[in-house]
Formats: C-alpha cells, sequence, structure tokens
C-alpha cells in the first residue's frame, strides 16, 4: 500500500473515530436523566402563605428545568393522610423530595423510609424529632415568636392578660414560635391566661376566640401564631366590636392581615417569607443533587411589622414579594 493511500485510511479513521465519539458524548447528553422532585406540602389552599410557598417552589423548579409536582391533604394536621401520600411518593422513586411535615413526630417513621428508599430529603417550613433531612429551609420561628413577645412586652399594662391562638398542636412551627413568645415576654408569661389551637381552621379560631372572650373578660392581648389562627381570632374581636381595645399581635402577611394592620385591628404583626422558603427549598435540593455542598440549615427570614414600619421600602418588599425576580 502506497504511503498515501495509508495517508488517506488513518485519516479517514480519525474521522471515523471522531464521529462516534461526538455521537457517544451526544446521546449520553440527550440521554441525561431531568431531575425529578416532587413537593408533600402540608396542604394546598387559598391562604397566602400556602399560595406563595408553592408558587416559590414552581418557579425555582421552572428556572432550573426540573420535574415537578406537588401534592397534599386537605389539612394541615391530617399527618395520615400526608404519610400516604409519602408513601406513594415514594414508588414513584423522584431524585428528591421536599416535605413541609404535618407533625413532628408522626411523620418521622415515613421520613426516614424516604432516605432508606435512596431519595434525597428536603425539609421545608417545619422539623421532625430526628435529623434525617440533608437542610431544613425554613423561618427561625423561635426567634419569630420571640420577635412577637418582646413586641407584647412593650404594649403590656400592669394588669394585662394575653390569650395565644395557636395553630395545630405538635407541629414544630407552633411549638417553637410559642417558645419564642415565652422567651420573649421573659417573666410577663405568667401573664398568659390561655393557650388553644385552631388546627389552622379560621372557623375554629373564631370560635375559640368567642370562647376565650367569655371565660376570660380579663383578657387585653391576643397573640395568633399563623395566618389562620391570626385571622380568625380578629375576626371574632371585630364583631364583638373590640377592635382597638384588646391589642392582636398577628403572624403572617395575608392581604387579610395587612389590612388589619391598616385598620388598627394589628398592633403588629411577624412576618415570613414563604415565596422564598419555597423558592430555597426546591433551588438547595437541585444544587446537592448536582453535587454542590449546601448547608443543612437555612433561614428564610421573618421581621416585625408595625403600622408605624410597614411603609418602608424593606418591608413593603416583605409584605408584597415580586414573583418575577
Amino acid at each position: 500500500m502506497s504511503n498515501k493511500k495509508r495517508i488517506l485510511s488513518a485519516a479517514l479513521l480519525l474521522i471515523a473515530a471522531a464521529f462516534l465519539l461526538s455521537y457517544a458524548f451526544g446521546r449520553e447528553d440527550r440521554e441525561k436523566k431531568q431531575l425529578s422532585i416532587i413537593f408533600i406540602s402540608k396542604t394546598i389552599d387559598d391562604s397566602d402563605f400556602w399560595t406563595q410557598l408553592i408558587d416559590g417552589a414552581r418557579m425555582a423548579a421552572e428556572e432550573y428545568e426540573v420535574k415537578f409536582s406537588v401534592c397534599a391533604p386537605e389539612t394541615e394536621d391530617d399527618y395520615v393522610r400526608q404519610n400516604e401520600l409519602i408513601e406513594q411518593a415514594i414508588l414513584e422513586k423522584p431524585d428528591a423530595i421536599v416535605l413541609t411535615p404535618s407533625s413532628f413526630t408522626e411523620t418521622t417513621p415515613m421520613a426516614e423510609k424516604i432516605v432508606e428508599n435512596g431519595i434525597r430529603l428536603f425539609l421545608l417550613d417545619s422539623e421532625i424529632d430526628t435529623k434525617v433531612a440533608e437542610c431544613m429551609i425554613s423561618t427561625d420561628n423561635i426567634k419569630a415568636g420571640r420577635l412577637q413577645g418582646e413586641f407584647v412586652k412593650e404594649i403590656l399594662r400592669p394588669d394585662s392578660r394575653i390569650a395565644v391562638v395557636a395553630h395545630v398542636k405538635n407541629s414544630s412551627t407552633a411549638m417553637e414560635r410559642e417558645q419564642g413568645l415565652r422567651e420573649g415576654l421573659g417573666s410577663d408569661t405568667e401573664k398568659i391566661a390561655d393557650v388553644v389551637f385552631c388546627d389552622s381552621n379560621y372557623d375554629k379560631a373564631y370560635q375559640l376566640m368567642l370562647q376565650i372572650l367569655a371565660e376570660h373578660p380579663d383578657v387585653d392581648v391576643v397573640v395568633g401564631l399563623n395566618e389562620y389562627s391570626a385571622v380568625g381570632a380578629a375576626r371574632a374581636i371585630v364583631d364583638k366590636g373590640l377592635a382597638g381595645k384588646i391589642s392582636f399581635v398577628g403572624f403572617d402577611s395575608s392581604l387579610e392581615e395587612i389590612k388589619m394592620l391598616e385598620g388598627g385591628i394589628f398592633r403588629g404583626m411577624v412576618i415570613q417569607n414563604p415565596f422564598k422558603m419555597g423558592y430555597l427549598g426546591v433551588e438547595t435540593a437541585v444544587k446537592a443533587l448536582n453535587g454542590e455542598k449546601v448547608p443543612d440549615q437555612i433561614d428564610s427570614g421573618s421581621v416585625l411589622i408595625t403600622r408605624e414600619n410597614m411603609y418602608l421600602d424593606e418591608n413593603q418588599e416583605m409584605l408584597f414579594p415580586f414573583k418575577g425576580e
């Protein structure tokens, strides 16, 4: 074989090899599996908190091009149904599950089962009683409760009595916010006349508030520990003609709560950033799945809002998050 033919054959072999390598790598890229994340929420309803949180999670999923789905029980306290949804999600074998646990204790066995099945677990909003998740993304609820307590302490009279309307008993958020509230109150904790739980139901919070007013007519300060408890209890106070006579400190930032603050029904409220929380939940899961090191705890932030500071630019951004960013 002549040198020219040998050179031509070698060149053709190199071209063929390059083509095969190019095709192989291209095929690998085409067949690269899209990340899949299932978000199991406490509930899906029309409350501003859950709407904003899920919107934030969806936006992150779209930006990172993740296969994404959301499921939840009808009510926040239905850990039995949530555990069933976790079982179903495990069978779908997603790359990760982002979970807002309904119960601090009853959700734990299923959270452990997620990890045992080789699925990455990230907790959002609420904790469980064991450290099996890679990261917890939430409001620092003890700090948020402490903000409430310190503010309440400032507005107390010597003979004041306090009622606390909380949301779901044995949920980490309710326990931690009450702990923070008591820490903020300090020695004035003894002024708490009653603590009730509305199961994140507006109507139940309303009825519980009426019951408190009947049983503790000396109550002149009320603290709500989430949107449902704060709004439901405040509606009862308004209907009884006690708005302005009873000092109310709320939690969360629904449009109704903002109007209550503007109207003087609330003296103040501690607000979270649910949109940011939801976004960070999915973003953190994606980063971890792509091999990045993520912290084991992320605080999505909280701030005390009053009528005096609600119009500051930074507080307006918290009250009305821009979803397009």
